[in-house]
C-alpha cells in the first residue's frame, strides 16, 4: 500500500512538473513573439517614415529573433525592397560616399573611376543629363557588386558580397541550355536588337524576346535579358539566356557594370 501511494505521488509531482514546463514554454514563446513584433512594429514605423537605414536594420534584427519561414521569408523581401530604395536614393550607406566634382570630370570617367555605372550616378542623384559642375556633390557607389543564377529555382540574385540585396525570379533555358560557370558581364546594351537566324528583329517590336535590356556575359552569345513573355518566369523555357521582367532588368541594368562576375550554378 505505501508503494502505491509513492508511486502516485511521484506521478503526480511529474504531471505538475510537466505542466510547469509547458506553461513557462508557452510564456517564453509569447515572450518572443512579442519581442518580433516589437522589432517588426518598430521597422515598418521607421520604413513609413522614411528612416530606410534604421528600418533596415531593424528588420534585421527581427529576422535574427524567429525561426517562423513564412515569416522569414516576408522579412527577407522587405529588406530586400529597402535596399534597391537606398541605392537609388541620396541615402550615403555602407556602400556609398560622397564624391566631389573635379574640374574636367565626367559621368564616364568618375562611374569608371568608381566601378560603377553612369545610369547609377543619374538615378541616385536624381539628374536629369550628363552634365556636372566642380564642387558638386555627388553619392557615388562604391560597392562591388555580383550575381548569382540558380537554375534550379530559376532565381537570379544580386549580391554584395554574401549579403542578398535583391532576389528575381527569372527564366532559365530548356534542356539545361543555360551554362553553368563563372563569367563575367562583357557588354551591355538598352533597347537591344535581336539578331536571330535570317531576321533583325529591331527593338520595341513584339518579336524582340530580348525586352528592353542586354547584359552579355562571357559565354558567346548568352546573355541576361527582359522579355516580351512575363508569364514563362520561373520555367525552364529558354533557348539559354536568362529571362528577365522588363522593369527588373532595367533596374540590374542600371546597378551593375561591365565586369560584374556572373556566377550561375544547377
Amino acid at each position: 500500500m505505501k508503494k502505491q501511494f509513492i508511486i502516485i505521488i511521484a506521478a503526480i509531482a511529474i504531471v505538475v512538473t510537466m505542466a510547469v514546463l509547458f506553461a513557462l514554454a508557452g510564456k517564453s514563446n509569447n515572450a518572443q513573439s512579442n519581442f518580433q513584433k516589437g522589432y517588426l512594429k518598430d521597422a515598418d514605423m521607421a520604413f513609413l517614415n522614411g528612416d530606410l537605414l534604421a528600418a533596415k536594420k531593424l528588420y534585421e534584427q527581427a529576422q535574427e529573433k524567429t525561426d517562423d519561414t513564412a515569416r522569414l521569408k516576408e522579412i527577407q523581401r522587405k529588406i530586400e525592397d529597402i535596399n534597391i530604395k537606398i541605392i537609388f536614393s541620396p541615402i550615403v550607406d555602407k556602400c556609398a560616399k560622397k564624391y566631389i566634382v573635379k574640374p574636367n570630370d565626367s559621368l564616364a570617367k568618375i562611374a569608371k573611376e568608381n566601378n560603377t555605372t553612369i545610369e547609377l550616378i543619374k538615378r541616385t542623384n536624381n539628374l536629369s543629363s550628363d552634365v556636372i559642375r566642380p564642387e558638386q556633390e555627388l553619392k557615388i557607389n562604391n560597392c562591388k557588386f555580383s550575381i548569382v543564377v540558380d537554375k534550379s529555382q530559376n532565381l537570379l540574385f544580386l549580391k554584395v558580397g554574401d549579403e542578398i540585396i535583391k532576389t528575381y525570379v527569372v527564366s532559365t533555358g530548356k534542356n539545361n541550355s543555360t551554362p553553368v560557370g563563372v563569367f563575367k558581364i562583357v557588354n551591355k546594351q538598352p533597347n537591344p536588337t535581336w539578331f536571330k537566324a535570317g531576321a533583325v528583329v529591331p527593338p520595341n517590336s513584339p518579336e524582340n524576346i530580348l525586352g528592353t535590356r542586354w547584359l552579355g556575359i562571357e559565354a558567346k552569345g548568352y546573355g541576361i535579358h527582359g522579355t516580351t513573355m512575363p508569364e514563362e518566369l520561373g520555367k525552364q523555357v529558354t533557348l539559354g539566356c536568362v529571362r528577365m521582367r522588363n522593369e527588373e532588368v532595367e533596374e540590374l541594368y542600371d546597378i551593375v557594370p561591365v565586369g560584374t562576375e556572373v556566377t550561375i550554378v544547377d
